[in-house]
């Protein structure tokens, strides 16, 4: 397939995963291109959903950040790996008990399923980005794991995009657990299909229908080999061109970033 074969086939796509992270912004910085992105979403009348493996922040607060950034989204556009934890965790034990590693996002979308925070017995673990990450809690979390407590992340990425560089993301902060431990956690977030199918539903969208737009070849690329969704990569985010051909898969589109999808695919239509 020619690249003028595979912009088309992106051009006919009805809906739009999206990550955020290195993709829509870097820290409180946003990136050149959004809102013409989110415009051209909005008046091509393509359904869309910003999809985050991040676990610090709600839909709500997610909404108000990119509104103080210049963009204004409903909520319901964004979904995030505490959602998906709590929702996978909910279906695991209902109405189970937690400790918890990590920031409002995660706690509140574990209460809003029924989940109660419990540092003495819980059955599970959860681990998610935390700024309040600290040797107590590890030892704390590595005791209860020991004692029976189940270990789970809201996704693998080992680091995160911030304005100034990267910071350790929420596979870097469960590792001492893991390692103290012996156990090996389960990760929730992408590229765990139950993001993709969850995406999908949410859409009301075929896979064949949809294309994923993300930075990361080890998440976001491969939640799109895995689930057979178009994926388009940009390299605003910790993935360069260099990188790309250590990894055995490809991305369907390599882009300098969300910037150049309008041009691109209006480009096209008007030839």
């Amino acid at each position: 397939m020619n690249m003028q074969e595979k912009i088309e086939r992106i051009r006919n796509k009805k809906a739009f995963i999206c990550d955020m992270d290195g993709v829509i912004y870097h820290g409180n910085r946003l990136l050149d291109g959004v809102k013409e992105f989110i415009d051209w979403l909005q008046e091509n009348e393509r359904k869309y959903l910003f999809l985050t493996n991040s676990s610090e922040k709600s839909p709500m607060e997610l909404q108000q950040k990119l509104a103080r950034l210049g963009v204004s989204i409903s909520k319901e556009h964004f979904y995030t790996s505490a959602l998906a934890t709590a929702i996978f965790l909910q279906t695991q034990k209902p109405n189970g008990t937690a400790y918890v590693i990590g920031e409002p996002g995660l706690i509140n979308a574990l209460y809003d399923v029924g989940y109660s925070m419990n540092e003495i017995n819980p059955d599970y673990v959860v681990v998610g980005e935390a700024k309040a990450y600290n040797l107590d809690s590890v030892t704390h979390a590595v005791n209860l794991v020991v004692g029976g407590a189940r270990l789970v992340g809201t996704n693998p990425d080992l680091t995160g995009p911030i304005e100034k560089g990267i910071m350790p993301a929420t596979g870097a902060l469960i590792a001492p657990i893991a390692l103290a431990t012996g156990v090996t956690p389960y990760f929730v977030g992408k590229p765990n299909p139950l993001m993709m199918r969850t995406a999908l539903k949410r859409l009301g969208c075929k896979r064949e229908e949809t294309v994923i737009i993300g930075d990361r070849m080890d998440t976001d690329i491969l939640s799109g080999i895995e689930a057979e969704i178009d994926s388009l990569l940009v390299l605003t985010g910790v993935t360069s061109r260099e990188i790309i051909n250590k990894f055995a898969y490809r991305p369907f589109l390599v882009l300098d970033g969300v910037k150049n999808i309008p041009e691109m695919l209006e480009k096209i239509e008007l030839e």
